[in-house]
């Protein structure tokens, strides 16, 4: 199947270089790496009962539902700890 996508360049930087370590396209180095994720065993439930998952597998705040964001992850990463 054909489709034109935006990746973050993060993820093109590792996806391209699978693909040339592979010797593979582009194409078929990112539908690898999303199959071998999809295949990844489910992590150990969270002993946090801040954090839950929803329906779709994603991080919530419990008792707001507020999705947590890769954005939300990354600012946290980058904030100076006092």
């Amino acid at each position: 199947m054909r489709s034109n996508i935006n990746l973050d360049r993060d993820a093109y930087d590792f996806a391209s270089a699978y693909a040339r370590a592979k010797g593979i396209p582009l194409g078929a180095a990112i539908s690898e790496l999303l199959r071998r994720a999809e295949q990844m065993p489910e992590p150990p439930a969270s002993e946090s009962s801040r954090l839950k998952t929803n329906e779709h597998g994603y991080l919530v705040i419990a008792g707001t539902g507020k999705t947590i964001t890769y954005e939300m992850v990354k600012a946290a990463s980058e904030d100076e700890v006092v």
